[in-house]
């Protein structure tokens, strides 16, 4: 969406759908297997262009030093593989909770990207903004795409998929996930066999889970007990490492009165599963 010169972008969050550790690399990443899809729900970037070269970002977000903020990262990036002295104003509308396992700080990178690479009329390709996400984190690749996607590799071996567009009611059990902690623990599950993207889908949602699960409940009870009570009115699971978690609806109805049930238990917000990004739907208009 364009206003007199200014770019507003949504920057939508995103569930793993099902989520496989197959195995462990000798540089200690992981080899995974997951089913990315987007939420109707998320952060909002607006960028304008400045004149003087400078990049702005607001606000500042607390315990993110602006060197490590991914937005500027972007930014910065793409001026870098581009040789672009541009500079723009980003404020960033943060609505998803950072470490929260909807990949928040991707999207927003995500946006950043795409929309700088409009507004500063670089046309550089889907592909090789894809290859600059990749660098700032596995799960910025799909959210340049934007398609729901079969994952491989560390996340960044994609392919799309047509995945059922279910509500979701994704709440946050109010503590901190530390995902080098999940990963590291001696008692996370790293030897699922790998399956084919076939099989997964053709096993429906029934079958699907997350390895990081039972780990992410001995660490965090807080995420324990949201998802105990979460199951015990839908099917509930563990989106990345958490914190958040999320119930599966098949009405919006239902979705809202999970919602309400919930309020004034933990932070929680519905939304409903997508195969396309609306971020691309906003680029495209």
């Amino acid at each position: 969406m364009s206003d007199a010169g200014r770019l507003i972008l949504p920057a939508p969050a995103k569930l793993n759908r099902l989520l496989h550790i197959t195995g462990r690399r000798p540089d200690g990443y992981h080899e995974l297997q997951t089913l990315f899809q987007f939420l109707d729900h998320g952060d909002t970037l607006t960028l304008a262009p400045r004149d003087d070269g400078e990049l702005r970002l607001t606000p500042t977000l607390s315990g993110v030093a602006p060197a490590d903020n991914l937005i500027l990262r972007a930014a910065t990036a793409l001026r870098e593989a581009t040789g672009s002295r541009q500079g723009a104003d980003i404020h960033l509308d943060k609505r998803l909770p950072m470490g929260g396992g909807l990949g928040g700080g991707s999207s927003d990178a995500a946006a950043a990207l795409l929309g700088l690479n409009r507004l500063w009329g670089l046309h550089l390709s889907i592909e090789v903004l894809a290859e600059l996400g990749l660098r700032l984190g596995a799960d910025v690749p799909v959210f340049v795409r934007g398609h729901a996607a079969w994952a491989e590799g560390i996340g960044e071996r994609l392919t799309p998929v047509a995945l059922d567009t279910p509500w979701f009611v994704v709440v946050h059990p109010g503590v901190s996930v530390s995902t080098p902690a999940v990963f590291q623990a001696p008692e996370l599950t790293r030897d699922t066999p790998p399956i084919t993207m076939a099989r997964a889908l053709q096993g429906g949602t029934a079958s699907w889970r997350n390895d990081c699960e039972l780990t992410v409940r001995e660490l965090y009870p807080e995420v324990a007990g949201a998802l105990d009570w979460l199951s015990d009115r839908a099917p509930a699971m563990l989106t990345g490492t958490g914190a958040c978690v999320f119930a599966r609806l098949d009405h919006e109805a239902d979705a809202t009165a999970l919602l309400d049930d919930i309020s004034g238990r933990w932070t929680s917000f519905k939304a409903q599963g997508l195969n396309r990004s609306p971020l691309h739907d906003a680029l495209d208009r």
